[in-house]
């Protein structure tokens, strides 16, 4: 069996929410339809006429990719130019384009903890370099009978709910009494129609953030005994959890930065990289972020960092790190093609963890426009 489109999709939004991206940003389906069945998906960081080669050939019918190929509204389709070019293959081709950008960059487990990994910053005290998004969080109340008690507590943690700071598996349980009259047509877990039930149960609380209330919902029905559940599920005006673009913390051990410097050509596979600064400079605490960082800067030195990692540094924007003592590594933006075997391998465990036959490729078309000389 493969999968339908759209729920292909779903299951990228579970690595990517819509949700993180920042405001305007040109993401989710661009061309093409999801309403079809996906026996292969090709995953890039760019869509140009040869990933479409590539996706034509494997027979891809999706690209999932992180570069947006429609930046704003067209005002025609000339297909005598490059762009209308390539939209004209891929509708010929019946290939669509799904485009995951900030939101797989601001994703836990997306492309800046990727960077962060390969450069060597430590999980533990690692923050991002600027907030863009907090997870509202919700008070879920429901009435469980003591029988599953304990079931439909499990399923809640499981799907992400409990979770208040760095303690996990929060609730509070409150013995007491039901009452339920079941009707006409029904066919109750407990009782018999026409019959007013008075039952022991849990009235269970626990917090639950925006980001994963309908998991939790979801997994709390299909925990709970009940025909029809009683449940509540309350907006709170405490706020939850932050996400955000970049990451910034300690290394595994200090390192000059001159050393830094190969380690970055040698993980993101670069030629060459520009960098400012000391190569004697011992560097304790980085920063990373990828795509265009150079208005990152003052971001890295407010977080402590001794270098910043990020492409497409400019000119002024290097002048200015230097005087303010900010090593910068630039290998530019093209290391973002790390997210190409990540995401493939990441949507293939999910795939055939739901036995579809679906299978996800990494691109291995180079999409580098600079050559290094």
């Amino acid at each position: 069996m493969f999968v339908n489109g759209q729920t292909l999709v779903q299951l990228m939004e579970q690595l990517a929410p819509k949700h993180f991206a920042v405001e305007n940003d040109k993401i989710g389906l661009q061309l093409g339809t999801l309403q079809k069945e996906i026996t292969k998906v090709l995953i890039a960081l760019d869509v140009t006429d040869e990933v479409v080669d590539e996706a034509i050939a494997i027979g891809a019918e999706l690209i999932i990719a992180h570069h947006a190929i429609i930046y704003r509204p067209l005002a025609k389709l000339d297909i005598s130019t490059p762009a209308g070019k390539l939209y004209e293959k891929l509708i010929k081709n019946d290939i669509a384009v799904y485009i995951a950008h900030t939101n797989l960059d601001v994703a836990d487990g997306g492309i800046n903890d990727w960077m962060a990994d390969l450069v060597g910053i430590v999980e533990e005290g690692r923050t991002c370099l600027e907030d863009v998004h907090t997870d509202k969080l919700y008070k879920l109340v429901v009435f469980v009978p003591q029988s599953h008690h304990e079931k439909v507590l499990q399923a809640l943690w499981n799907a992400g709910a409990g979770e208040i700071g760095n303690y996990s598996s929060c609730s509070f349980n409150i013995q007491g009494q039901g009452t339920f009259l079941p009707g006409a047509g029904t066919n109750p877990y407990i009782g018999e129609q026409g019959r007013l039930e008075c039952v022991e149960e849990v009235r269970v609380e626990t917090i639950v953030p925006y980001s994963v209330h309908r998991k939790a919902v979801q997994a709390m029905l299909k925990a709970h005994p009940y025909e029809e559940v009683a449940y509540d599920l309350y907006p709170m005006d405490l706020k939850g959890r932050s996400f955000g673009l970049g990451r910034s913390g300690k290394l595994g051990e200090p390192i000059k930065l001159s050393s830094l410097v190969d380690r970055v050509k040698e993980v993101f596979e670069v030629p060459m990289v520009r960098y400012v600064g000391d190569p004697e400079r011992m560097i304790r605490k980085a920063a990373v972020l990828g795509g265009s960082g150079s208005r990152y800067i003052r971001h890295a030195m407010f977080a402590g960092a001794d270098v910043l990692i990020t492409g497409d540094v400019d000119y002024h924007t290097a002048h200015d790190a230097l005087a303010a003592g900010l090593s910068i590594i630039d290998p530019g933006h093209n290391i973002e093609k790390i997210m190409k075997p990540r995401v493939a391998d990441w949507l293939n465990k999910q795939l055939q963890e739901r036995k579809y036959q679906t299978v996800a490729a990494a691109s291995s078309v180079g999409t580098e426009p600079f050559r290094f000389v």
